[in-house]
């Protein structure tokens, strides 16, 4: 069993940053792979970015060159760091965590609100 636990979420101006946490606990040493995915009102959750175990990320088109995704092993927590926020981003973020059993595993999410 693996738990997640997100923060950073908020209100933030078009053009600002935010940073989000998300942290592993129970097995995490099972996982292979962090992401995030987030999900808007009326549409599908979509994938936003993600990393490996050994370090190799995968990024939505939308947010390349804007968003990054890192990892710190040691403290099982990965963390998106968004810049160049636009309206569109809003959304709820969710931190995802796939083990080696490919065992699929969702925080709570966390809101995200880019408005003037």
């Amino acid at each position: 069993q693996v738990q997640l636990v997100e923060s950073g979420g908020g209100l933030v101006q078009p053009g600002g940053s935010l940073r989000l946490s998300c942290s592993a606990s129970g097995s995490p040493f099972n996982i292979y792979r962090m992401g995030w995915y987030r999900q808007a009102p009326g549409n599908q959750r979509e994938l936003v970015a993600s990393i490996t175990s050994g370090g190799s990320t995968n990024y939505a088109d939308s947010v390349k060159g804007r968003f990054t995704i890192s990892r710190d092993n040691a403290k099982n927590t990965v963390y998106l760091q968004m810049n160049s926020l636009k309206p569109e981003d809003t959304a709820v973020y969710h931190c995802n965590a796939i083990t080696l059993a490919r065992v699929n595993y969702w925080g709570q999410g966390t809101q995200v609100t880019v408005s003037s």
